[in-house]
C-alpha cells in the first residue's frame, strides 16, 4: 500500500473501521448462497482486523437503534448489550438514538461500556451538555481526537422537549468544532476525526467551513445512508460513509505523520461483511439466540399474505407500500387525507408472507394519530412545503406518501404544485378538510408542512383519533389477504 515507510517514530499506521445507520440489523441473510451482514460476522471481521493491526479503532456514526423487533422490544437495551460485546472504541448518537426519549437514552448511555460522544445536545436553561463532546484515543503514542456532531435539522424528535436543545445548523456546528479543536490542540493531537450524523451533503458543507489550521483530517458520517466508492475530499478533509445496516464496513488504512499531525497516505474501501471473509462470533450468536427466542414468541404470528412483494424503493417517490398503508390509515379513520411519513416505512420491500415481526421492522413507529382540520389553502401550503426542491436535491427533508383519492402533479425543480385534486375535484381553497398525521409529524407541523398548530386550531381543535398507528395497519392486514397494491399515480413529479 504505502510508499512511506512506517518507522514507529514519525510515520505510524492507523486502521480506522467505521459503521453508521446500523438500525438493529443484527441477523445475517442468505444472499446468493452466502451469509451477508449481521453482527456476528461484523464482530468477527472487527476482531480479525484488531488481531492483525494493533492500531485499530472502530467507530460508529449514529443510529444503532431502530429497525428490528429485537431493538424495539427491549427499547435499545439489547442493542447496547450486543455493542458491548463488539466493543466499539467510540460512538456518536444519531437522531434515532432519541426515539425512546432523552431520559431513556441517558439510561442506555450508563449501560454502555464504550464512550458515547456528542457536542450538540444540551440543557437549554444552563447550557450544560448531556454527553461528553469528544474522546481522545491513544494508539502507539498517537493521540486521535473524535468529536461528535448532530444538528437540529435531523433531530426533530427532541423538539417536543422544551428543555433540550441542539445546534441549529452546520455554521454553529463548525464553530463548536473550532472551540473543541482549539481547546485540545495543546495536547499535540496527531489525528482529528469528526463523527457526525447529519448527512453526506451536510458533511461536505461542514468541511468547507472549517479552518484548515484546526487540523480536522476525516469526517465519518451517517444519516443519509450514502454508499460511496471513494472518499469525498473537501477542504483537504476526507469524508466517508458506509451505507446502512451491517452489510458493509468502511476501512481506512492511514499513514499518520505525527510531526505534521496529518495524513501522509491513505487507502479506503467498503468491506463486504459476509461469511467468505468474516469469521462468525459465536458468543454474539448465542446472545442473539436468547433475544430472538423471546421476540419470536410475541412476533412470530402471520399477519397476512400479499399477492406478491410490495416495495418502497425510495422515500422521495410514490411507492406501493406507501400507497397501501396511507390508504389503510385514511379509510380506517374516515379522513379526507392521510400524509404518511415516507421515512416511517423502513424496509424497501415487504411480503409476500407478512409476519408480525416483518411488519414491526418495516413500520417500527407505533405512535398516535392526530386529526387536524385545514382549509384548502392550508392543504396546498402543506403540499408545497414537503414537495420543495430541497427534497430532490440530496437534502434530508421529510417526505410523504399520499392517501387514496388525492392526486398531485408537481415540478421537482421548483416545487410548484401544478395540479391537486381530491376524489377528482380540485382542492377548494375555502373548504375544510380532515388530515391525519402521525404524532412525530404533528409535533413538527410548522417545520414539516409550513402551517402552525395555532393556525389549524382556528378551524377546529386538533384531536387524537388513534393511540396506535401500527394496530390499525395490523387489524386491516389481518382481515385482508392477497392484497396487490399497484402504484396509482397519486404523485406525478415532473422535471
Amino acid at each position: 500500500m504505502s510508499k512511506i515507510k512506517v518507522d514507529n517514530k514519525r510515520y505510524k499506521k492507523l486502521v480506522l473501521l467505521h459503521s453508521n445507520d446500523m438500525h438493529g440489523d443484527f441477523l445475517a441473510e442468505d444472499v446468493d448462497e452466502k451469509l451477508v451482514g449481521g453482527v456476528s460476522l461484523l464482530s468477527g471481521y472487527i476482531s480479525k482486523v484488531r488481531s492483525e493491526e494493533p492500531n485499530t479503532i472502530y467507530a460508529i456514526a449514529g443510529d444503532m437503534f431502530r429497525g428490528s423487533v429485537i431493538d424495539s422490544e427491549f427499547q435499545g437495551l439489547s442493542t447496547i448489550e450486543i455493542m458491548n460485546m463488539i466493543s466499539p472504541d467510540v460512538v456518536t448518537i444519531g437522531n434515532h438514538e432519541t426515539d425512546y426519549g432523552i431520559a431513556h437514552l441517558l439510561f442506555l448511555e450508563k449501560c454502555a461500556k464504550f464512550p458515547i460522544i456528542n457536542a450538540n445536545l444540551h440543557i437549554r436553561t444552563n447550557g450544560a451538555r448531556l454527553f461528553k463532546p469528544y474522546e481522545i484515543i491513544e494508539k502507539d503514542g498517537m493521540k486521535i481526537l473524535f468529536i461528535g456532531i448532530l444538528t437540529e435539522q435531523v433531530l426533530s424528535q427532541t423538539k417536543s422537549d422544551g428543555l433540550v436543545g441542539t445546534f441549529v445548523d452546520v455554521d454553529e456546528a463548525s464553530r463548536e468544532v473550532e472551540r473543541i479543536c482549539n481547546a485540545y490542540n495543546a495536547l499535540d493531537i496527531d489525528f482529528t476525526v469528526l463523527l457526525t450524523h447529519i448527512g453526506f451533503e451536510e458533511d461536505k458543507q461542514l468541511a468547507s467551513k472549517l479552518d484548515p489550521s484546526l487540523g480536522v483530517d476525516v469526517i465519518i458520517g451517517g444519516h443519509s445512508h450514502t454508499f460511496i466508492d471513494e472518499p469525498a475530499v473537501v477542504n483537504n478533509i476526507l469524508i466517508v460513509q458506509a451505507g446502512t445496516g451491517t452489510d458493509l464496513i468502511g476501512r481506512f488504512d492511514v499513514i499518520v505523520d505525527t510531526e505534521e499531525n496529518c495524513v501522509a497516505e491513505y487507502s479506503w474501501k467498503a468491506i463486504p461483511i459476509n461469511n467468505k471473509n468474516c469469521p462468525p462470533d459465536r458468543e454474539i450468536e448465542e446472545l442473539l439466540r436468547r433475544f430472538k427466542g423471546k421476540t419470536d414468541e410475541k412476533y412470530g404470528r402471520v399477519v397476512t399474505r400479499f399477492a406478491r412483494k410490495l416495495t418502497h424503493p425510495d422515500r422521495y417517490m410514490e411507492t406501493e407500500l406507501g400507497d397501501l398503508l396511507s390508504m389503510i390509515l385514511r379509510q380506517s379513520l374516515d379522513l379526507d387525507v392521510f400524509f404518511l411519513g415516507s421515512g416511517s416505512i423502513r424496509n424497501p420491500e415487504l411480503g409476500p408472507i407478512v409476519m408480525y415481526s416483518n411488519l414491526c421492522e418495516c413500520f417500527p413507529y407505533d405512535d398516535a394519530v392526530h386529526m387536524i382540520t385545514v382549509t384548502g389553502d392550508q392543504l396546498m401550503t402543506m403540499l408545497r412545503r414537503f414537495l420543495r426542491p430541497e427534497a430532490f436535491q440530496g437534502e434530508h427533508t421529510e417526505f410523504y406518501q399520499l392517501s387514496d383519492g388525492l392526486k398531485v402533479t408537481a415540478r421537482k425543480s421548483t416545487g410548484e404544485v401544478l395540479k391537486a385534486t381530491l376524489n377528482g375535484e380540485p382542492i377548494d381553497p375555502a373548504r375544510r378538510y380532515t388530515v391525519g398525521l402521525q404524532h412525530f409529524h404533528y409535533a413538527s407541523l410548522k417545520d414539516f408542512f409550513g402551517v402552525s398548530l395555532e393556525e389549524v386550531a382556528k378551524n377546529k381543535a386538533p384531536r387524537i383519533v388513534a393511540t396506535s398507528v401500527r394496530s390499525i395497519i395490523d387489524e386491516y392486514l389481518s382481515s385482508h389477504q392477497l392484497l396487490d397494491q399497484r402504484i396509482e399515480g397519486r404523485l406525478t413529479l415532473l422535471d
